[in-house]
């Protein structure tokens, strides 16, 4: 029986799709796999046999990629799942700093159950004035699944849409719309565009890529987007850019004690993937990613292991062995099991970065002594049977 630890409350729908002889379990200790959402795992002491993270969602700075990778702990999570609640709000800031509809809101319940209000809001409606979006030029960085919708939907919305991602996805490209101009310059994208909106994963490369340089080259009056990450914008910069007016509005969903305080950031409660339909396919999907493992090896969406899938576990017995991408590792595992007279009756081997992962199907059981030699070999992380 597989046992499933939730970290988060996980969406029912996510949850209900566990085989029957699955069982949700209080005890991380005892778990075999592990659900979460935003709490932060890099302080936990992860059991010696805990197999597999599914983060429901798509960041994964709240979970400890190296040290999983270390234990042999395959870490999931699920892109894609909440791109169109993503995008709705992308489009709903867009708007938002189009017009100054905050601002007048929050002066209505100034002046709200006056008598006066109907002739007051007519005299004042004027100071929140803002201009259209439809004809306006948006620069996407990055095209993953929340880009291409982003740019798709604007582009509906009457806008001349510009994306610029160096590795987009073949997958990617033919969702991609027609009518998005893809640029392989970066800097047009800032020199161009009159909104921008970033949506690439926070790394040591992106991290503060929206910088001074950056904001230099924007057109005065520009409008940046936040809906990927915090760190991914210069925060002392974007501060200097919106108190000279070369930025108009800095939407991000991401407060932190710099921004929220700045002139002209809206500062949205990070609710990108917050709607129930996010929540929902974010679920399944990660609970799919974790029935599949657990049940036939195969990694799909994998963030510190090499996505493998050899299909439904079919053989008289199947193993899975994650180490080290160092040479000859295939040969010693074929090498070791040649010794003890099994045959291997199809191998897959995967190798993402410093690990790698290599499935064998086998024509009769592994012995436990078998098993403790595979696992004795050096760069040998994990040793598992599956069927």
């Amino acid at each position: 029986m597989a046992k499933i630890h939730c970290l988060n409350p996980i969406s029912p729908k996510g949850t209900d799709r566990f085989p029957d002889s699955y069982k949700l379990v209080e005890d991380l200790n005892s778990a075999d796999a592990v659900l979460v959402r935003s709490a932060s795992m890099k302080e936990l002491q992860l059991p010696a046999g805990l197999l597999a993270i599914a983060r429901a969602g798509a960041g994964v700075n709240n979970i400890p990629l190296d040290k999983c990778a270390e234990q042999g702990i395959v870490v999931f999570n699920t892109p894609g799942a909440n791109a169109n609640g993503v995008k709705e709000e992308v489009l709903c800031g867009m708007l938002l700093a189009a017009r100054d509809i905050v601002g007048g809101i929050e002066w209505v319940q100034t002046i709200k159950g006056t008598e006066t209000i109907a002739k007051d809001v007519e005299k004042g409606k004027k100071a929140f004035a803002g201009t259209e979006i439809s004809g306006k030029v948006l620069g996407v960085i990055g095209l993953g699944a929340i880009g291409v919708e982003v740019a798709n939907a604007a582009s509906g919305l009457g806008m001349k849409v510009m994306g610029y991602d160096p590795f987009l996805s073949v997958n990617a490209a033919w969702k991609l719309s027609r009518r998005v101009q893809h640029v392989t310059d970066i800097a047009e994208i800032y020199r161009s565009c009159d909104y921008i909106t970033v949506h690439v994963p926070l790394s040591d490369k992106t991290r503060g890529m929206v910088g001074k340089e950056q904001i230099a080259l924007m057109k005065t009056g520009a409008v940046v987007l936040n809906f990927a990450r915090d760190a991914l914008v210069d925060d002392a910069a974007m501060a200097a850019a919106l108190n000279e007016g070369k930025v108009k509005r800095y939407v991000t969903d991401f407060p932190n004690p710099q921004n929220s305080v700045m002139k002209g950031c809206l500062c949205i409660p990070h609710l990108g993937a917050s709607t129930e339909e996010s929540e929902d396919n974010c679920a399944c999907m990660a609970a799919d990613e974790l029935t599949d493992y657990l049940e036939n090896g195969n990694i799909s969406h994998s963030v510190n292991y090499p996505d493998c899938d050899m299909g439904v576990c079919k053989a008289a017995s199947r193993i899975a062995i994650l180490h080290r991408n160092v040479p000859n590792m295939i040969g010693q595992i074929t090498g070791c099991l040649a010794a003890e007279g099994v045959n291997i009756s199809n191998l897959t081997n995967k190798s993402r970065d410093q690990y790698a992962y290599t499935l064998l199907d086998l024509d009769a059981p592994c012995s436990r002594d078998t098993l403790q030699k595979l696992c004795a070999i050096e760069g040998v992380l994990k040793v598992r049977t599956i069927c």
